[in-house]
């Protein structure tokens, strides 16, 4: 193998990783939220779910931080604007 396809090999394996990294935490954060709102408001909704379950990892961090102040779990989605 040559040294340039070596090194290509080597970039995408790094990026593989550091994407299946990302992956992980999001989808931890996923579970931990959706277990939060079941157990402050009761059972989560289609949509809510849905929603988490498509959100990326600035989203999720988002919303449970808001979960520690909602008064609702509608609140937690409330208009969701990042930086």
């Amino acid at each position: 193998m040559s040294i340039a396809a070596e090194q290509w090999k080597a970039e995408g394996k790094a990026e593989g990783k550091a994407e299946g990294k990302a992956e992980g935490k999001a989808e931890g954060r996923r579970e931990t939220l959706l277990r939060l709102i079941d157990r402050r408001f009761g059972a989560v909704s289609a949509e809510a779910r849905s929603r988490v379950e498509t959100a990326d990892l600035p989203t999720l961090d988002l919303w449970l931080d808001r979960l520690l102040d909602a008064q609702t779990a509608d609140d937690i989605f409330a208009e969701t604007k990042l930086h």
